[in-house]
């Protein structure tokens, strides 16, 4: 079992940054492949970023390449997602999520095993 706890949400101007983290426990981190999802009001769960346990394989929504990074420190059990020029449209709960599969990077929401909480995140124009 691996619990996942998120935090690092909040609310910031179009434009503004702000650094998700998510501290992971129950399972050795570096066997995981870690992602991060989000979810507006009224919409899917969506993919944004996931990086498997080694970093060499990375993928990104096409909405937030250039602009958000997904990095992972493995000694800390903690994987981190940098958001910088935010748009009202990031606005959504941000998920923290873990797929036993450490190798292979998955867009897919139903392939991870493992979920946080989640953390809101607001953007205002």
């Amino acid at each position: 079992q691996v619990h996942l706890v998120e935090s690092g949400g909040g609310s910031v101007q179009a434009g503004g940054s702000l650094r998700l983290s998510c501290l992971a426990s129950g399972r050795a981190f570096s066997s995981l492949t870690m992602g991060w999802f989000r979810q507006a009001p009224g919409k899917e769960r969506e993919f944004v970023a996931a990086r498997n346990w080694s970093g060499l394989n990375t993928q990104y929504a096409d909405s937030v390449k250039g602009r958000f990074t997904i990095s992972r420190d493995n000694a800390k059990n903690t994987v981190y997602l940098q958001m910088n020029n935010l748009k009202p449209e990031d606005t959504a709960v941000y998920y923290c999520a873990a797929d036993d599969d450490r190798l292979i990077v998955t867009t897919t929401a139903s392939r991870y095993n493992y979920w946080g909480q989640g953390t809101q995140v607001i953007v205002s124009s």
